[in-house]
């Protein structure tokens, strides 16, 4: 492998706005817990790059691999998720930033695209376990405003402690997620 990147210059690399084919760093955060807590999905680098992978220098999808590697070993360690939100994404007192361009949501963003990113991979396909998924994934949905034609989930979107909750669901709900993808009750 020639020069392989370090975690920062990989992050670099993704928050480059003249990188093609890549989500920002963030977002590519929630596409790999996505592709690591849900169902298989197989082809997770190509639906990541966009069927671009042949234009992605090695260095980045070897780091990116190594990424996504860490994100695993946390969860066999016990460990939650490291979510890349600011410190105060779920304190009631402050004023959070729901914006498109906050963390927030390009980190749902990327959950969402990870997790619809194969057909064959359907999240809601077990009938006993469709309703779970749906709703420990609704605040990904919601936050990621991937389905604002809805009206009840643009209302969602538009009650500020409705949102924050939802942040602060996030952490159980991907373990919770984990658990019903990868355990045999």
């Amino acid at each position: 492998m020639t020069n392989q990147l370090s975690f920062d210059e990989l992050l670099d690399y993704l928050d480059n706005e003249e990188s093609a084919f890549v989500l920002d760093s963030v977002a590519t955060h929630g596409f790999l817990t996505a592709t690591v807590i849900g169902r298989p999905l197989p082809n997770w680098l190509e639906a990541l790059f966009e069927d671009n992978v042949g234009e992605i220098p090695a260095n980045v999808i070897d780091g990116i691999q190594r990424w996504r590697e860490s994100i695993i070993a946390e969860l066999k360690n016990e460990t939650p998720i490291e979510l890349p939100f600011g410190e105060d994404a779920g304190n009631e007192e402050v004023a959070v930033d729901f914006s498109d361009d906050s963390d927030i949501v390009a980190w749902s963003i990327g959950f969402v695209d990870a997790m619809y990113g194969d057909e064959a991979s359907d999240w809601m396909e077990n009938e006993e376990t469709a309703e779970d998924v749906a709703v420990l994934t609704l605040p990904m949905i919601v936050l990621s405003g991937i389905d604002d034609e809805d009206p009840e989930l643009a209302e969602m979107r538009k009650d500020q402690d409705k949102m924050v909750q939802m942040v602060n669901s996030i952490e159980g709900n991907l373990t919770e997620l984990f658990l019903l993808f990868h355990t045999n009750d």
